[in-house]
């Protein structure tokens, strides 16, 4: 919204200075955003009066005049303008006048005819960017008088960026009020004598859609002289407030509009046909708008109609065929209360913003419309004459938006500001705001204001307290608190440990959606329920994830299109599976995953690299578990899964509940995923590793440690965790490590036996070991895992 800081001051002139005017609107809420001067810096410009003026003698689009500024002589002055004429009132730049741009007025000749200063337009005045003609000052205006002061021109435009919910700020009116609250000054709204009426011509109205619009206002005016010039203190207000003059009819409806924030609408009633009907557009309904865009009206859309045509989009734009044009004497003025929802968003569906279309989507005040009326009209006839009709009114009561009774308590208000504010203080703030206050026992009773949309509850009514009071005001006071150490669950593995140890071991992170192909998904998890979106954002993100590995594998793939050959990624993130037990019926489980391909080492001369396999993931596996003092709780369990290799995947277990899984992903979806090489994936579930066994010291024994190996002979289906599992159990607490170290089969070894190597670290932290008690610890160990596992020694 902008405005003129002279025009503000005709309604309301507090004794502040410029500045603090500035401040004061931005800590109240409405936000200055930008300055500006309403003109150019020039000096030695003066009213002048067109004495004589005639054609040039050597030029056809010149003329040659003599201008009286008060001088003891006429000057002479070539001019190009055609709007030059005699006895008009002009802007002189004179001799030695210096105007925007540093441009100094000298004496010249043009075209053989001597130019003693320059009669100037707006453009030139530093006043707009455009300009037709020479600058046209009033007839009364006083020869030889500074124009820069005549105008005003010392004045400032001020841009409010305001927030949508102060749509009583968007006028003058409610600009003004504003200010007056928080200086405590009355407002000076200007006065006028309302246009007698003097016909009887009346115009029907019917609301056939009262929700929309509740109250409708129509008036004829007969006998306008379009041709009357808009008079220039009116031309530069609308200026000011960044408006092109039109018209005198436009002009006056948009100086309403500015000054009380009330959209008007002028229909030439000569076009009209029939009465004003309020209705929804009808179907393949068509209207050409004002600037010759033609539209289909949506179903939705309010328009003003008469009983053949809808005649202008209501409360946005008016239509071509009913508007006012050079040869308009008689119109229908419009003035409506158009609901907010009824408007919201429709014009920006027919690509329009409108100053209309920007208030009533915000609210105007449903009680203004009569005085807006009437303002127009008074306006009208002063300026183009006219015998006015009485007015139409067409109402809704049940429809027109009621004002918010609220309560306000003394108690809510001292705690939300933090300070006791005066009770009498509190009273004239919200009287001063447009309220009807009453004194409670527990604080104030408030109607609000029809124009304050936005009061609706107490806290409304604390901040406009608050800031009309000034939050300048409000001491500032640091917060009590008392400061207590925070508990920490050394129990709980913070995540900014797990991440650190995948990214010591080349691991990146990825992030990857939530929502996948179902197709996709399908194919690694065809046994999975996954929640399928109603709205997806496209096809292939229509599905919520059941794993992760869908989106890491698409991440490998498209690593791998741009010659990452080498890839090794993990991700956090949830899962969702269907649970009837579930809230809304959805379990969201906070999964880790991870995905390595390609060689074990980037390429280095002195490394000789190979294919990452299943051992080397499960040892970055193994890696985590270690961070939970208690690796021993976890261990893999052989089995099948539908997205691995049927041959190198296994569960992942902890106290025997199943975590996750780990494996080489199954051949047969390396092509639907666009994948080169062989994958290598795990997911567990995070809270599994997120809890751990509190680590516990133990004294580091100063006795030598004694290795022995072992090399049993058992079936080649035995899985070899198992054995290291019970030598760990039987093995006492003189067995201080255990090693799987080899694997074989071939010459030496039955054929469906292997042979695992397995090493033994036994050592005692009070002495040293006796060899036989060491012989002893691995005759025990033998003889168990003989009779367990049906094993024998290897020769």
């Amino acid at each position: 919204m902008k405005f003129s800081e002279a025009w503000l001051r005709e309604w309301v002139n507090p004794e502040i200075t410029r500045d603090a005017l500035i401040h004061q609107i931005t800590m109240a809420g409405l936000e200055v955003d930008e300055v500006l001067p309403v003109a150019g810096k020039f000096t030695k410009v003066l009213v002048g009066e067109v004495v004589e003026c005639g054609p040039h003698p050597n030029a056809d689009k010149l003329q040659v005049t003599k201008i009286n500024v008060g001088y003891d002589q006429l000057i002479d002055i070539v001019c190009g303008a055609k709007n030059c004429r005699l006895g008009l009132k002009v802007a002189v730049a004179v001799v030695g006048a210096v105007l925007p741009g540093d441009f100094e007025i000298k004496e010249a000749e043009l075209r053989g005819q001597p130019s003693s200063g320059m009669l100037c337009s707006e453009s030139e005045l530093g006043m707009s960017e455009n300009s037709d003609g020479i600058l046209e000052l009033p007839s009364a205006a006083p020869v030889g008088a500074c124009v820069h002061k005549l105008l005003h021109l010392d004045d400032i435009i001020i841009d409010v960026d305001l927030t949508a919910n102060r749509a009583d700020c968007l006028g003058i009116a409610g600009l003004a009020r504003e200010v007056g609250v928080l200086n405590s000054v009355s407002v000076s709204e200007p006065t006028w004598e309302n246009a007698a009426v003097t016909l009887n011509d009346q115009v029907g109205i019917n609301l056939q859609a009262p929700a929309a619009c509740p109250r409708y206002l129509g008036r004829v005016i007969r006998g306008i002289n379009q041709q009357a010039k808009t008079p220039l203190w009116m031309v530069e207000k609308l200026r000011r407030c960044g408006v092109r003059s039109v018209d005198a009819v436009v002009d006056i409806t948009q100086y309403v509009l500015l000054e009380f924030g009330h959209p008007m609408h002028a229909f030439d009633l000569d076009k009209l046909e029939g009465g004003i009907e309020v209705r929804l557009a009808q179907v393949d309904e068509k209207l050409t708008l004002l600037d010759g865009k033609k539209v289909k009206l949506n179903s939705d859309t309010l328009v003003i109609a008469d009983s053949q045509k809808a005649l202008a989009i209501a409360g946005i734009f008016g239509g071509l065929d009913s508007g006012v044009s050079e040869g308009t004497t008689n119109i229908f003025l419009e003035s409506a209360f158009f609901a907010p929802l009824a408007i919201a968003g429709r014009a920006r569906s027919y690509g329009l913003h409108t100053d209309a279309s920007h208030r009533y989507e915000r609210g105007v005040d449903p009680v203004l419309q009569t005085k807006a009326m009437e303002r127009a009209t008074q306006l009208l006839v002063s300026i183009c004459g006219g015998e006015v009709g009485p007015i139409t009114e067409a109402y809704s009561d049940q429809h027109i938006p009621t004002q918010a009774t609220i309560t306000l308590r003394r108690s809510k208000l001292d705690r939300l500001i933090g300070i006791s504010i005066d009770s009498d203080r509190v009273t004239t703030i919200l009287t001063h705001l447009g309220c009807d206050v009453s004194l409670t026992s527990e604080g104030w009773k408030i109607i609000a204001p029809s124009y304050r949309f936005d009061m609706e509850i107490e806290e409304d009514l604390i901040e406009e307290v608050a800031r009309v009071y000034g939050y300048d005001n409000i001491p500032n006071v640091a917060p009590l608190a008392s400061l207590i150490m925070a508990s920490h669950n050394e129990a709980r593995l913070k995540l900014s440990k797990v991440r650190d140890v995948l990214v010591g071991r080349e691991y990146q992170e990825a992030i990857t959606y939530s929502f996948v192909d179902p197709d996709k998904q399908l194919k690694l998890h065809p046994e999975a329920d996954a929640l399928i979106l109603p709205h997806p954002i496209s096809k292939d993100m229509s599905a919520m994830r059941v794993s992760l590995w869908t989106g890491l594998l698409e991440s490998v793939s498209k690593n791998q299109k741009r010659q990452q050959s080498r890839v090794r990624l993990f991700e956090t993130g949830l899962r969702f599976t269907k649970d009837e037990n579930a809230e809304n019926g959805i379990r969201q489980e906070e999964m880790l995953s991870a995905v390595i391909v390609g060689d074990l080492n980037d390429e280095h001369w002195d490394i000789k690299t190979r294919p990452v396999d299943f051992f080397d993931l499960k040892a970055d596996l193994q890696a985590l578990f270690d961070l939970c003092a208690d690796a021993h709780s976890f261990e893999f369990k052989a089995e099948q899964h539908s997205a691995l290799h049927p041959g190198q995947s296994a569960g992942i277990y902890r106290n025997g509940k199943n975590i996750g899984y780990i494996g080489t992903l199954h051949p047969s979806l390396t092509k639907p995923f666009a994948l080169n090489g062989t994958p290598i994936v795990f997911e567990i579930e995070l809270a599994q590793i997120s809890s751990r066994k509190l680590p516990s010291a133990g004294d580091i024994s100063k006795y030598p440690a004694n290795h022995r190996d072992l090399a049993f002979v058992v079936d080649e289906q035995l899985n070899a965790g198992n054995i290291l599992k019970f030598i760990e159990e039987i093995g006492g607490t003189q067995l201080v490590g255990i090693n799987l170290f080899d694997v074989y089969q071939g010459q030496g070894v039955e054929k469906g036996k292997k042979s695992l190597a397995i090493g033994l670290i036994l050592q005692d932290t009070t002495r040293t070991l006796e060899e036989q008690e060491i012989a002893d610890n691995v005759t025990k160990i033998v003889e168990a895992v003989s009779n367990k596992f049906n094993a024998s020694l290897r020769d």
